[in-house]
């Protein structure tokens, strides 16, 4: 059996990284992912998300909560944990006259969680940041203008967490934050004595950013118990590296032999300004059967800046909660053993488009499958999710989705051997 978990989590390994390297191209299909630094990415595992993202006050033995770097004292003195997942997304974009398909198939994250001593523990992992991918066409009588996105961002993060005093725990996670952000528009005309233009803007990203998080926890009695959670983002400045270039052509730009170099600039360097948030999280747990909890982040997206410059951005405010329930977790029967997830999101929205701005929502359904042994207690955990951002109204576009994502995690007592008597 152990060879098994072992075999299904280096399979997971490999599927993520296999989606990651083949559909990178082609990620998203995101109008909204060409503002800032493009569609953000979900940052929390599989085992939250199907809470509705709800993260802040939750720590447990049995799952890494990179959200809240204070959880990591949670994890087990002789035991590893590994998690890992994946995503389908099945996505539509609609206007008031158009409607169209947006599908999705990548890697989820990869994270890793280690007891080190006594009072301290630690994590690594990479997770997607951001995505950006669109490809948008608008065409008048005389001319064409195009606009081109692709690219993304990734965090790679090392996270430590210090036990304080009894249940009050800290711990802060440093970032990697790398990637790039390409970008590119056209102008195009019918007529033959017209120059078309191309204007091609490639940014070229990677700093340091920060999180800190407090948890601490009570028990009301031998069957209450009560967690509060705070986290804190740091607002940083990494670094950006530009090159930009604008040309003009005859005909198509893809057939055209013709080019002419107006502009071309390499290294350019500057940076970009990543906006602080601040989250507060509370959370109540029922004798190991029932767990409710609720979060709530202010982000300061009016402070984002790219080169110097600022985007259609406004700061926002981000709630969700969600519910767990398990029958029973000692149980004989499996069925029993399973863990049921229910959760919800609501975000006002960071874009702010034709006075507009676009408030996100969501509403999230979950299973935990666990597989437990002597030396183990591995889970595997899908996740379905149904969300929509934007509207139809001011020329703008509604964007929906379903999204289902399958993680899996290795959870092995690698530090004590099994006593034959």
């Amino acid at each position: 059996m152990s060879k098994v978990k072992h075999f299904l989590f280096l399979f997971s390994l490999l599927f993520c990284f296999f989606t990651k390297n083949v559909i990178s191209q082609s990620e998203i299909s995101s109008p909204y992912s060409g503002f800032g630094m493009g569609k953000l990415t979900s940052t929390t595992n599989g085992t939250m998300a199907a809470l509705g993202g709800t993260s802040y006050a939750l720590k447990n033995n049995l799952f890494i909560n990179y959200k809240n770097p204070a959880s990591y004292t949670a994890f087990d003195s002789l035991s590893f944990i590994g998690d890992a997942a994946f995503f389908v997304s099945f996505g539509n974009l609609k206007t008031a006259e158009q409607e169209q398909r947006a599908d999705v198939a990548r890697f989820g994250y990869l994270t890793i969680g280690l007891p080190v001593t006594k009072h301290w523990r630690t994590s690594v992992g990479i997770i997607p940041f951001s995505d950006i991918g669109y490809n948008i066409i608008d065409k008048k009588e005389d001319r064409s203008y195009s606009y081109v996105g692709e690219g993304g961002l990734m965090q790679l993060y090392w996270g430590n967490a210090f036990k304080l005093y009894k249940e009050l725990s800290f711990g802060l996670n440093v970032s990697y934050l790398f990637g790039s952000m390409n970008n590119i528009r056209y102008a195009e005309y019918t007529g033959e004595h017209f120059l078309n233009s191309r204007i091609a803007r490639n940014n070229y990203i990677n700093g340091i950013c920060f999180t800190a998080g407090l948890q601490y926890f009570t028990d009301i009695n031998a069957n209450h118990r009560l967690g509060f959670g705070l986290v804190y983002d740091r607002s940083v400045q990494i670094w950006v590296k530009e090159n930009l270039l604008i040309n003009n052509y005859l005909g198509v730009y893809d057939n055209s032999a013709a080019y002419d170099t107006v502009l071309y600039q390499e290294g350019n360097k500057g940076r970009m300004v990543l906006p602080q948030s601040v989250g507060f999280g509370m959370s109540y747990f029922f004798a190991n059967k029932l767990l409710i909890g609720a979060d709530v982040t202010w982000q300061n997206w009016n402070n984002y800046k790219m080169m110097g410059h600022g985007d259609s951005l406004i700061d926002a405010i981000v709630v969700n909660v969600g519910v767990q329930f398990t029958p029973n977790a000692a149980s004989n029967k499996y069925f029993k053993r399973i863990n049921f997830r229910l959760g919800a999101k609501y975000s006002t929205g960071y874009l702010n488009l034709n006075d507009t701005p676009l408030p996100e929502m969501a509403v999230t359904f979950g299973l935990g499958f666990p597989f437990r042994s002597f030396t183990s207690q591995s889970s595997l955990h899908i996740m379905f999710e149904y969300g929509q951002m934007g509207t139809t109204a001011h020329g703008l576009i509604n964007q929906n989705y379903f999204k289902v994502q399958l993680n899996f995690i290795l959870h092995e007592k690698w530090y004590q051997r099994t006593k034959l008597e």
